[in-house]
């Protein structure tokens, strides 16, 4: 058969095509258990931290959600419950539309949905340096033991530029990310959303 016929070029390209799905398969294959282990320790290290629940490292993480956290009503997302120094709370995982794409947080509240006890940024894809700072200590701390009047926290305009969040816990308002106001907007309405099915799981007690 000669290389430059037709039906050379055919089978040519349709055995490097038939080669690289055998690799990618096999690959695949070969790597699906730790892929499924990182998305476990994943999942398990948001809803630790969302909990405040320390942990060493995965196998701590995963002997420390056995222990104490407990599934919550099977409901659309993920939803979980913790008993932490005898005070009930309910953690949900919620998505929404940020700017760039899909946010999706793990968020731990009282049962009434009304106190916040910790989030944790599980996936989002807004701008390094701007809306990418949803994730950073600074912005997420703000969040933990705030008060959220009505199941609702405020977003205000990004008045953290000079490095100082807003520190009120019972303002039931936190500090957007200066230059993304859409992201922090975004992020807001993520965990307002989340707080409602807080209380909706935790049945407004």
């Amino acid at each position: 058969m000669k290389k430059d016929s037709i039906p050379y070029v055919v089978a040519f390209t349709f055995l490097i095509c038939a080669a690289f799905v055998l690799v990618l398969a096999a690959a695949n294959e070969g790597t699906k258990d730790l892929v499924a282990a990182n998305k476990e320790f994943a999942t398990q290290s948001a809803v630790l931290g969302a909990f405040g629940i320390p942990y060493s490292d995965a196998s701590g993480a995963a002997a420390a959600f056995a222990s104490s956290v407990r599934p919550g009503k099977a409901e659309g997302f993920g939803s979980w419950l913790a008993t932490i120094d005898g005070t009930e709370y309910v953690a949900v995982e919620q998505s929404g539309a940020g700017l760039w794409g899909a946010i999706s947080v793990v968020l731990a509240a009282s049962p009434d949905g009304r106190r916040v006890r910790g989030i944790r940024v599980v996936a989002q894809n807004e701008t390094p340096g701007l809306g990418g700072r949803i994730e950073e200590p600074w912005f997420l701390g703000q969040y933990e033991g705030e008060r959220a009047p009505g199941g609702r926290i405020a977003m205000k305009a990004g008045a953290e530029a000079a490095g100082a969040p807003d520190a009120d816990k019972e303002n039931g308002s936190v500090d957007g990310v200066s230059g993304a106001t859409r992201t922090s907007q975004a992020f807001g309405a993520i965990i307002d959303a989340g707080l409602k099915r807080v209380e909706a799981i935790g049945g407004g007690k």
